[in-house]
Formats: C-alpha cells, structure tokens, sequence
C-alpha cells in the first residue's frame, strides 16, 4: 500500500498549518502599533528635548547671516558642559515671553559694560580694562547710535546682526542665562547655503 504523503492533500496541509500559525488579530496588530509608538517616542523626545532640534528663522533681524525661512538644526546639549563664546550664534528664549524664541548673537558677558558709540562696540571687563574693541565683518546693515550698559552676574547681552532693523538687548534689555537654548550647527535650508555651524566667523 502506497502511503499518502500529508504534504500532497490540499486540505490536510490547510488544517495543519491552521494549527501550527495562529491567526492575526486586530488586538494584536493594534498592540504591536502602541510598541512601537512609545519606542519611537522614547528616542525621539529626548533627542528634541536634550540634544537637537529643528528652528526655523522668522524675520530679518539676523540679515545676511540668516534670512527668513532658513531651516536649522540647532545643538541644545554642548550648553551644558562648556561656556558659550562671544560671537556665537544662538537661539534664544524671549525673556518678555518665553513662549517666543528668537535668534541672536553673544556680544557682552556676565559683570562686563557694553558701550556702543556711533555704532561699533566695546567690551570692558576684568581683562580689559581699557576696553577691546569688537570686529563684527557680518555686519552689513550698520545702525549709528550710542549706548551703555553693566551687566550683572549671570545677564548676557545679545544683538542681531542686522543692526538697524533688530529687536534686541538694546530694546528689552539684558538676557538670564538659563534662557540660551542653544547654537546653530546645520542650516537644512535654503539649499544653497546648506552647511554645518552657519553663522560662525570665518
């Protein structure tokens, strides 16, 4: 007698495999999405929230450095471990309104005086007591006016570029330090000026 493989009956094959695979059902499959809804959420909300995330310029206040709608990835974690440094580029927290972010530059630093005469800046502090004169190239749009100010333990003291059209530590005055968010290390877009660290001195 010729034994009748299992494999060769269609029928067989179905029940068996009905048994040996479990059926699929839209518990499960709605599960697997919670899984992995919540694995993304870990990686991603703390990268957004400790180390990097996207900023989008609005204004022109930092013309021609950064122009309307750039796209920028900006470094929220180095703030943590070194100081920031004068020149550098960073995105801000209004201290008005600290729902509203803006993008600036560090001119003065804690317990220095900040003095503004026909335009160009001098910074005086423990070092320099004669004062040292700043060279700002990426200033185009040049404002003449004078101005003074001391600051504080823990103020700084920011500008935009654009001189003549900013709204600034010159207008609402000086900036704590917890409200640095962090510095531009990408600009994404325009696709033209895509780079790492814009804004840096040359």
């Amino acid at each position: 007698m010729t034994e009748i493989m299992e494999e060769n009956n269609p029928n067989s094959a179905k029940a068996s495999l009905d048994k040996q695979i479990p059926k699929e059902t839209a518990g499960s499959s709605f599960l697997e999405l919670v899984r992995y809804a919540v694995i993304a959420l870990l990686i991603v909300v703390p990268f957004r929230i400790y180390i990097a995330q996207p900023y989008i310029v609005e204004g022109s206040s930092m013309d021609p450095t950064f122009k309307n709608a750039d796209y920028l990835i900006v470094d929220q974690i180095s703030k943590r471990f070194e100081e920031p440094k004068r020149g550098s580029v960073v995105i801000i927290r209004y201290p008005k309104d600290t729902s509203k972010f803006f993008i600036k530059r560090l001119i003065g630093f804690p317990e220095e005086t900040v003095k503004i005469e026909n335009g160009v800046v001098t910074i005086y502090n423990d070092s320099n007591k004669n004062g040292i004169q700043l060279d700002e190239p990426y200033i185009v749009y040049k404002k003449d006016e004078n101005f003074s100010i001391k600051l504080e333990d823990n103020e700084y003291f920011v500008m935009g570029d654009n001189r003549a059209g900013s709204y600034d530590s010159r207008a609402w005055g000086t900036l704590p330090k917890n409200y640095i968010i962090g510095t531009p290390i990408l600009r994404l877009l325009p696709l033209s000026k895509i780079g790492m660290w814009p804004g840096e001195e040359k």
